[in-house]
């Protein structure tokens, strides 16, 4: 049996409130919130004191290929143990493993790897595969390599469909519109989303008829807005599809990620889309097998693209607590809630039933401790 936990001296986060004063009951899953524990019992209790500061459920990255060194597409068992246990110190609690357009071979081999391998990490968990390509606008390929483009091919991932959990895709691309409807017939639990695409606006709404009902890295490998053409980023603001942002103040202008968050409120997810470099020094690396230059928060190619991020996601949160009006709240809801609910899993929030993935962290979003099923994975050493 796994030991009950009892976290002391917090401020939670629950649901649209901050309760202070509580005590978090858990095991592997949240037991309860209760005013008070009999002490006398504490030798069958494990006690942690929070000291004062906030504890939310872990964080959810939708969006993320690498970090620590590692990276999805290296089809390690170890790449993954790498990125899993990496995640921790940022508090990360679970993942979309994420994969990018390459051979066949090499993105089989990743999906591979990702069934065989996902549920023997020990750090944050592994929930499913986003398939991002090779499904895309070759025109939009950004630092994806667009000599591996293909069209929608459900071949490709046909042996791993209770892994993948999401698939970004350019709906205007040939084949896109069977292939969107099929998914959503057949597979509805599956997340469809458009990026690396040059759809238009009236494309992009006739899209989200057929099932597609996300939008991956929003205004990134996409038509710019424009009076006249609002394009993709126009049809996201007049429906109500989720989206997701790279809120590393490199890939959007800190007064773009106050507009979305003024025009999608709950619909808004925060992403890393971090590669092998995150969490690590500046220097070189590589994305798919391309040369990268990680410098100043900055991942570029050769020739100037920008190539995933170096974002962690507790700094996704400081950015958007600096630069927008969003509340604690819904800055915590946007890593945690939302997507879990996109996912439909019972993570996401502290409630009980859910799983016991928790993360404390002080006011400038430093992560103090993680929690992965109710085992303590992180502590900083200044705690």
């Amino acid at each position: 049996m796994h030991n009950i936990t009892a976290l002391l001296n917090a401020r939670l986060i629950l649901g649209d409130e901050i309760v202070d004063d509580k005590i978090l009951l858990f095991d592997t899953k949240i037991i309860d919130i209760v005013d008070d524990i009999m002490l006398s019992n504490s030798d069958e209790i494990e006690i942690i004191d929070a000291k004062g500061a906030y504890v939310s459920a872990g964080f959810i990255d939708l969006h993320i290929h690498g970090s620590g060194g590692a990276d999805v597409m290296d089809a390690t068992h170890q790449a993954l143990e790498i990125l899993s246990t990496t995640l921790l110190q940022t508090g990360t609690t679970s993942f979309l493993a994420t994969t990018m357009t390459m051979s066949t071979q090499a993105i089989d081999n990743a999906l591979q790897n990702i069934q065989n391998y996902s549920s023997k990490v020990t750090g944050a968990n592994i929930i499913g595969i986003h398939l991002e390509g090779p499904f895309i606008n070759v025109s939009k390929h950004g630092a994806q390599d667009k000599n591996y483009v293909q069209t929608p091919n459900f071949e490709l991932i046909k042996n791993y469909m209770s892994e993948v959990k999401m698939i970004t895709l350019a709906p205007e691309v040939e084949g896109a519109e069977d292939f969107v409807k099929q998914m959503t017939k057949m597979y509805p639990h599956i997340i469809l989303s458009i990026g690396h695409s040059d759809t238009s606006y009236d494309k992009a709404l006739e899209s989200f008829t057929w099932g597609i009902s996300h939008v991956t890295h929003l205004f990134n490998a996409m038509p710019s807005y424009h009076h006249r053409k609002p394009g993709l980023v126009g049809a996201v603001f007049d429906s109500d599809v989720s989206c997701d942002i790279i809120a590393d103040l490199v890939h959007t202008h800190p007064s773009t990620l106050s507009l979305t968050h003024k025009l999608k409120g709950d619909k808004l997810i925060l992403i890393t889309d971090a590669m092998r470099a995150g969490c690590m020094k500046c220097g070189s690396y590589d994305l798919g097998g391309r040369k990268v230059e990680v410098s100043e928060g900055k991942a570029l190619l050769e020739d100037g693209t920008l190539a995933g991020s170096v974002l962690k996601m507790n700094e996704a949160l400081l950015n958007m607590s600096k630069h927008t009006d969003m509340h604690l709240i819904e800055l915590v809801n946007a890593v945690t809630s939302i997507p879990a609910k996109r996912l439909d899993i019972k993570k996401g929030e502290l409630k009980i039933g859910y799983d016991a993935d928790i993360v404390v962290f002080d006011e400038n979003f430093s992560i103090i401790s993680t929690i992965i099923n109710g085992e303590v994975k992180y502590t900083c050493s200044d705690f």
